[in-house]
């Protein structure tokens, strides 16, 4: 992992991940470990498919999904899946912005399994929460790289949902 300071603001310290993802080794044994493949039983309970957030959820879902024999059902920012699609907006800590998801590619009540990279103040993790309800799938649990504790991420995520939060680093 590397730190760039002030990006993509000021003030905002920047973790890229991109050495775990060109880590052969390395991104599978993480996907494993964000599925809860190493513990029994597994803290998310029966699991039917993994939502990896954009844009580096995306990796770390897919290397999840394939870890736990899984799907992968990607959630995007506004504007890039086509046809219906529903749209949950929130605050992150530089703006803005939402979230989008095709509400048919799951059977309602479906168990799915958030991940993503970083869990920082929670707005983009709450929505995709949000999200997911919305779409009738239950959040059987959320998955990160990296917690950086005292930013408030997990209190955003409990204000939405009971489903555990397992990081896999907390800093």
């Amino acid at each position: 992992m590397t730190e760039t300071p002030d990006f993509p603001e000021p003030g905002i310290l920047f973790r890229d991940l991109s050495t775990l993802f060109a880590d052969p080794e390395g991104l599978p044994a993480v996907g494993a470990a964000l599925v809860g493949r190493h513990a029994e039983p597994s803290p998310f309970g029966a699991v039917d498919a993994v939502v990896g957030i954009e844009a580096r959820g995306f990796v770390l879902g897919t290397a999840a999904a394939m870890a736990g024999g899984l799907g992968m059902l990607a959630v995007r920012k506004a504007g890039k899946l086509p046809g219906e699609v529903l749209t949950e907006s929130y605050a992150l800590e530089y703006g803005t912005a939402s979230l989008e998801v095709h509400p048919e590619t799951l059977p309602t009540g479906s168990r799915v399994l958030l991940v993503d990279d970083v869990l920082a103040t929670g707005g983009t993790v709450a929505a995709t929460v949000r999200l997911m309800q919305r779409a009738g799938w239950v959040v059987a649990g959320i998955s990160v790289v990296i917690e950086l504790d005292g930013l408030g991420g997990r209190a955003a995520v409990a204000a939405e949902t009971d489903a555990p939060v397992h990081p896999l680093l907390v800093l």
